[in-house]
């Protein structure tokens, strides 16, 4: 992995955006490998393929969609048999753990690689393939192919509820003039930012149960890149499991805008004098409020608000890196 290229990879991101979104205006492309509803849907994926699918998968569900997100290395996978449709997303194609999941699936499943590989091994082993396009990426970690992969899964949750992939269209180009946005003024934010939240302590992500990935990304950007220790924890659930460290650690927290329970999590944060940083709306006792156009919508906000820890754990591997 390469820190100076991976910041090319971000700063790629707006153009790729609007490449995919021109893509999705032409056609749906799970109108060609799906055609008719299936009875039941199972996505499999590692990392951040699977923190898409958890997304994806809810809200499905939402819908009233029979739908399932699952770690491809689990031992549990449904057993669902006919009529099911198994999406295995891995954007190299070569994950082993997806790999092997698609050998131990019951019998007339159909199943579809998700992969920005082309001729990777993935595609050998499904019986169709929708690619990602995110074209590649050189600094070696997910991220314009997690990013397409939460916007492919919006395109199938919209053939398999019989909607138009317009109001995807829309999004995937308003996530990418945001992004434009973020990239243009990384230079106002980013240390700033940076220096709030990289603490001895490591730093804590929350992010609404509708967007929970973003924050379990941004956390592993961080540990991927400069090895900086973070977690992700879902912003109404933090009360239960992560508010303990704020009374014995430098606490250091990115909240992304949007949960009804900022409230509840600012009575400890506050009390407790921790550091807290809101991305994409104002969150009570945020010392530090970042915006960007669009953040109000849901959908934008979860193509690309996690461009912000992105770019912080890129600068502070490039530091990194240079001080080696």
């Amino acid at each position: 992995m390469k820190p100076d290229a991976f910041l090319e990879d971000l700063r790629r991101k707006p153009e790729v955006l609007e490449r995919l979104a021109r893509t999705l205006a032409a056609r749906n492309p799970w109108s060609e490998v799906v055609q008719s509803g299936p009875a039941r849907v199972v996505l499999l994926g590692m990392g951040s393929s699977a923190y898409a699918a958890n997304i994806a998968a809810a809200r499905m569900r939402s819908h009233g969609l029979m739908a399932t997100s699952e770690l491809a290395s689990s031992r549990l996978l449904p057993g669902w048999g006919a009529g099911t449709l198994v999406v295995a997303t891995s954007a190299s194609g070569t994950s082993v753990e997806t790999l092997d999941a698609l050998s131990r699936l019951p019998a007339g499943v159909a199943t579809v690689a998700l992969t920005n590989t082309a001729d990777s091994t993935i595609t050998t082993r499904a019986d169709s393939l929708v690619t990602l396009d995110a074209e590649a990426e050189v600094g070696g970690v997910a991220c314009r192919s997690y990013q397409h992969t939460l916007a492919l899964l919006l395109a199938l949750e919209c053939h398999l509820t019989g909607a138009s992939t317009d109001s995807v269209v829309a999004t995937v180009s308003a996530a990418a003039e945001a992004s434009a946005h973020l990239l243009d003024r990384e230079s106002d934010w980013c240390p700033d930012i940076s220096e709030l939240l990289l603490g001895p302590s490591g730093t804590h992500l929350a992010a609404p149960a509708h967007r929970l990935c973003s924050a379990h990304q941004g956390a592993l950007m961080l540990r991927e890149g400069p090895r900086r220790p973070a977690v992700g924890c879902e912003t109404g659930d933090w009360s239960h499991v992560d508010v303990y460290l704020t009374k014995t650690t430098d606490y250091r927290l990115l909240v992304f805008a949007g949960s009804p329970w900022e409230s509840q999590m600012a009575e400890w944060t506050e009390a407790r004098g921790s550091t807290v940083v809101a991305v994409g709306g104002d969150v009570p006792g945020a010392g530090y409020t970042l915006r960007y156009p669009h953040d109000s919508d849901d959908d934008v906000a979860l193509l690309t608000e996690v461009l912000v820890p992105e770019l912080i754990a890129a600068r502070a591997w490039l530091t990194a890196a240079s001080e080696v």
